[in-house]
């Protein structure tokens, strides 16, 4: 599966970032915890050559924390980028990764510090803006693309933070990528294939969390052995039948996806460090 999902919108905060980031101090790069690799934007690593940068896992309340940790050291030890993983809504930990920052700043302590968030839709951009603010200034939603223009909010100890238009890429390949994208939320419903994406969803809890599979849905008395029986155990349990008592898959794969999504299964990771490694060996 292609993904192809490019708002109007993205294009001209494309334009708008490549002429703002040469004047902020350093760069809040904000990634989903759950899966870091894919929901960073290539176009980021272009326009912040030379800028201090931190990656920030955010939304580590949702992903497996062994995981994540593994990601850390990915990131540290290979990838030579650092990192931190937080829980967004949580004030010491928003800060934690903001100071990281702050901190590694040369300046007059009467100047300003410019610090500019970036990262695709539905990473949590927003919500640790509002996190760091104490108050809610910027809009937030479970849906991509809810913030559509340039937001600047004056922190404490003279800092000023800039929220941005999250921006995917025009075609987002490979397939894998596409996949994993979508089943986290991160591309509009709009742009695809709720079957598709819950077999490929099914496929990962299958095989990498059959404990907390089993443990949410307990009408399951054995692992199913492929991800139809999965998606039509859950949807026969959930009630989305058609006439005749037949499973309602298009219904069903809704009701797994959107469990997946907040959280209800379990903290699930979409990726992994050695997914990374397994896809360079393959090229």
């Amino acid at each position: 599966m292609t993904i192809q999902w490019f708002p109007g919108h993205m294009l001209e905060t494309e334009n708008l970032l490549k002429k703002a980031i040469s004047k902020v101090d350093a760069v809040l790069e904000i990634l989903d915890a759950r899966l870091p690799n894919a929901s960073a934007n290539p176009f980021v690593n272009n326009i912040c050559k030379g800028k201090l940068r931190l990656k920030v896992l955010n939304k580590n309340d949702l992903a497996d924390p062994e995981q994540t940790k593994l990601w850390l050291n990915y990131f540290e030890s290979i990838a030579k980028t650092p990192a931190y993983s937080i829980c967004g809504t949580q004030k010491s930990q928003a800060y934690e990764a903001l100071n990281y920052c702050v901190n590694r700043i040369d300046r007059n302590r009467a100047r300003k510090i410019k610090v500019m968030v970036l990262g695709i839709p539905n990473t949590g951009k927003s919500t640790i803006l509002n996190t760091l603010a104490g108050k809610k200034i910027a809009k937030t939603g479970n849906v991509p693309a809810i913030t559509r223009h340039q937001q600047r909010t004056s922190l404490k100890n003279n800092i000023d933070i800039y929220d941005t238009p999250g921006i995917l890429w025009p075609v987002i390949e490979p397939k894998q990528k596409a996949y994993i994208l979508a089943a986290s939320g991160a591309i509009s419903d709009t742009a695809i294939d709720y079957t598709d994406i819950a077999f490929f969803s099914s496929t990962l809890l299958i095989k990498r969390y059959p404990d907390l599979l089993m443990a949410r849905y307990p009408f399951l008395k054995t692992l199913p052995k492929d991800e139809l029986t999965l998606i039509e155990k859950i949807g026969a349990a959930r009630g989305c039948l058609k006439k005749g008592g037949v499973v309602n898959l298009q219904k069903a794969s809704e009701a797994l996806i959107r469990e997946l999504r907040g959280g209800k299964i379990g903290k699930i990771s979409f990726e992994t460090p050695k997914d990374i490694e397994n896809d360079t060996k393959t090229n």
